[in-house]
C-alpha cells in the first residue's frame, strides 16, 4: 500500500483503505460461496443479507425510523433531477427550487420539462458565491415541494442550516456531504445522493424517502422511473447495482465503526480547520473564491494569485502525490475535497504543501 495517493478527486473519490483491504481479500471468492460479489445472483440469500445490511445501517446512521424507505437506484444523482419532478410535480402545482450553483440549475431545467418551477431564492447573481439566508427563501402557496442542494461541489459552498419549508415536503440533493455530520435528516421528505463522493463508488444513486412522500407519487408513470417500483421490491425489481451496493454496505459499516457522524463530523471540522486556517493566514494569497458562512466542509475552492501560480501549484503537487486539487473546468483555480474517507494527516499534509509552496513561491 506504500504508493497510495493523497486522493483529493471531487469525484468518483477517495474510499476508506479498510474498506477497499475487504473488497480486495473478498473479491474473488465472496463468503465461501466460490464467486465474487459482482457474479453472485442478485436473488440471493448472500446479496439479500447486504441489501437488507444497507438499506438498516443508512437508517440507523441518520437517525431515521420505519416510516423512510432506503432505495438504490441507478442513473446517478442527475437522473433524481427528472425523477422528482416526474414522480410529483402535477399540474397546477410549481416545484420551488433553491438555486445555489451547477447542480440546482440542472435540477431547475430538468424539472422545467414537467411543470412549474419557481426560484426560492437564488446566489447566481454573486456567481453562486454564498448560500441565500434562511428568511430569503420564499415559495407560492401551490408549492408541492422545496428542492435544494446540501453542498455545491462545484462553487465550494454548504448549507449550514435546514431550511424551514412548514408542510411543503423539503427534497434535497446530498451528493456530495450526506453523512459528513450530523443534521436532523427527519425533516426532509426526500433525500438523494450519488454514492461517488460519500458513500461508494460511481454506479449506484441513493435515494431515502418518507412514506408519505411516496404515497403522493404520481400514477400512470414509466415503471422503472416510479419511485413506489424500487420500494415494493426493496430495490430488486430488476438488477441493481450489486457491487456498488456491496461497496456502500461496508462504507456504512466503517462509519459506524469511526462511532458514527458524531465522530465522522468531528474529523471533517478539523480538516476544515486546517485548510480553512492556512487561507486566513494569507487571504491575498489563497483566495477563498466563497463568502464565510456558506463555506464547503466537503470541497475548499480557491484561487492563487494568477493562473500561472495555480498551474505551478497543481503541478508540484502531483510531484508530492497529491491527487485531483484542479478545479472543475468551468471556474478554474484550485478544489481541496475532503470527503469522509479522505485523513486528517491527508489534510494536514496538503496544508504543509500549502505553506512550503507559498514560501518559494
Amino acid at each position: 500500500m506504500t504508493n497510495r495517493v493523497f486522493n483529493f478527486n471531487p469525484g468518483p473519490s477517495t474510499l476508506p483503505l479498510d474498506v477497499l483491504k475487504i473488497v480486495q481479500e473478498e473479491f474473488i471468492s465472496y463468503k465461501g460461496t466460490g464467486m465474487s460479489v459482482i457474479e453472485i445472483s442478485h436473488r440471493s440469500a448472500e446479496y439479500e443479507e447486504i441489501n437488507n445490511t444497507a438499506m438498516a445501517l443508512m437508517k440507523d446512521l441518520m437517525g431515521l425510523g420505519d416510516n423512510y424507505k432506503v432505495l438504490f437506484v441507478g442513473g446517478g444523482a442527475s437522473s433524481q433531477f427528472a425523477m422528482v419532478p416526474m414522480n410529483f410535480l402535477i399540474g397546477g402545482k410549481t416545484g420551488a427550487y433553491v438555486n445555489t450553483g451547477t447542480w440546482s440549475s440542472k435540477a431547475m431545467k430538468e424539472a422545467k420539462i414537467f411543470g412549474d418551477v419557481h426560484v426560492a431564492a437564488s446566489s447566481k447573481e454573486k456567481n453562486y458565491s454564498f448560500i441565500p439566508k434562511k428568511a430569503d427563501i420564499k415559495f407560492p402557496s401551490n408549492t408541492v415541494y422545496l428542492h435544494i442542494t446540501t453542498n455545491n461541489t462545484i462553487e465550494g459552498t454548504q448549507y449550514h442550516f435546514v431550511p424551514e419549508a412548514g408542510n411543503v415536503p423539503l427534497v434535497a440533493d446530498m451528493s456530495s456531504d450526506i453523512l459528513s455530520m450530523r443534521t436532523d435528516f427527519s425533516k426532509y421528505s426526500l433525500i438523494y445522493a450519488g454514492a461517488q463522493k460519500n458513500l461508494g463508488p460511481a454506479g449506484v444513486t441513493v435515494v431515502i424517502i418518507r412514506n408519505e412522500m411516496l404515497a403522493k407519487c404520481k400514477d400512470g408513470l414509466p415503471t422503472m422511473f416510479d419511485y413506489r417500483t424500487h420500494a415494493k421490491d426493496s430495490s430488486l425489481y430488476n438488477t441493481p447495482p450489486v457491487f456498488g451496493v456491496y461497496i456502500v454496505k461496508l462504507v456504512l459499516e466503517w462509519i459506524k465503526k469511526q462511532g458514527g457522524l458524531q465522530a465522522i463530523e468531528k474529523v471533517n471540522a478539523a480538516k476544515k480547520d486546517a485548510v480553512y486556517g492556512i487561507m486566513d493566514r494569507y487571504p491575498d494569497y489563497f483566495k477563498g473564491t466563497t463568502e464565510k458562512d456558506s463555506r464547503s466542509w466537503m470541497n475548499i475552492t480557491l484561487r492563487l494569485p494568477s493562473e500561472d501560480l495555480e498551474k505551478k501549484f497543481l503541478s508540484e503537487a502531483k510531484t508530492e502525490a497529491f491527487i485531483g486539487l484542479k478545479g472543475h473546468r468551468s471556474v478554474g483555480g484550485i478544489r481541496i475535497s475532503l470527503y469522509n474517507a479522505l485523513t486528517l494527516d491527508g489534510a494536514h499534509k496538503v496544508v504543509e504543501f500549502m505553506e512550503k509552496f507559498k514560501k518559494s513561491n
